[in-house]
């Protein structure tokens, strides 16, 4: 965007006293008219939040701008004496298709827009604007950077520098001791393969009023549901549960409880200074058996 003035500017300021074109000589441009003939749609865009959309659809006529400098080359013509009307005329076009994109960007770029309208020497931009044209009574001022490419080793610093700042406020954390507890008794795999530890969702979770410890789970295992009463209620809210995901053992016997029937167990960790159900990967599945 800022490219086109920076390669058209110059000229006008410097060939042709800071004055454009005549507008009756370009007028009926037809790309011009195009980009006129957009208004409406930007505003509505604007207006329903698409930002990203409009800023889409702005870029996409500053390329074709850029596109149709490329192809005039005035950097050429201003080389040749015969075509300095040529010049003139690609210059001011340039300049007016400019002037369209700064008034289309003005609502996220103000302060860009407020160094145009000096630049070009035009008052302050509005929707209104846009079908009145640059003139005579215009001086191009002599064109200084509108905008600074930012370079990626510029981004890859200020990434680095908050970084360090994130880790230089962060308080240390404090360090825990954690009891743990003896291996058990050597089993063998036949052993071990009595259990049948499957995914589980936990799609529901309560709080029983009468049990210091125990929430109420309701375990979606793929196949069905289970009720599971589990001790962890000294270290999750029923609401942080739904929803999560977690290993239960699916073959164990149902246990009578004055509050109903366990129908399995959920797995978790703790050493006494906290407790923290287990949680399978990613990708993991209610009913999946885990080996």
């Amino acid at each position: 965007y800022v490219n086109i003035a920076s390669r058209c500017a110059g000229f006008i300021e410097k060939r042709f006293a800071g004055k454009v074109q005549d507008p009756t000589l370009w007028a009926a441009d037809e790309t011009l008219a195009k980009m006129r003939g957009r208004k409406m749609e930007i505003v509505a865009l604007f207006e329903a939040r698409e930002f990203a959309k409009a800023i889409r659809l702005i870029m996409e006529m500053a390329d074709g701008i850029n596109k149709f400098i490329d192809s005039e080359r005035p950097w050429d013509s201003a080389k040749d004496p015969v075509k300095q009307t040529e010049l003139h005329s690609v210059c001011t076009r340039a300049l007016e298709a400019f002037r369209i994109l700064t008034l289309y960007l003005k609502p996220v770029l103000p302060v860009l827009a407020a160094n145009v309208e000096k630049l070009l020497g035009i008052p302050e931009l509005s929707w209104e604007d846009v079908d009145k044209p640059l003139s005579a009574q215009n001086t191009i001022q002599k064109y200084k950077h509108l905008m600074t490419r930012v370079e990626v080793k510029q981004i890859e610093d200020l990434v680095a520098a908050n970084e360090s700042a994130l880790q230089a406020d962060k308080p240390a954390a404090p360090a825990v001791a954690v009891n743990i507890a003896p291996i058990g008794e050597t089993i063998g795999i036949d052993d071990f393969s009595k259990l049948d530890l499957r995914i589980a969702k936990i799609v529901h979770a309560e709080a029983i009023p009468d049990a210091e410890k125990l929430l109420k789970l309701t375990l979606d295992i793929g196949s069905e549901t289970r009720t599971v009463f589990a001790g962890i209620k000294s270290a999750y809210s029923p609401e942080s549960l739904i929803g999560r995901h977690t290993v239960m053992v699916a073959n164990l016997a149902p246990r009578k409880m004055r509050f109903g029937e366990s129908q399995g167990m959920v797995l978790a960790a703790g050493d006494g200074n906290g407790l923290f159900i287990l949680s399978p990967d990613e990708g993991a599945k209610p009913g999946m058996r885990v080996k």
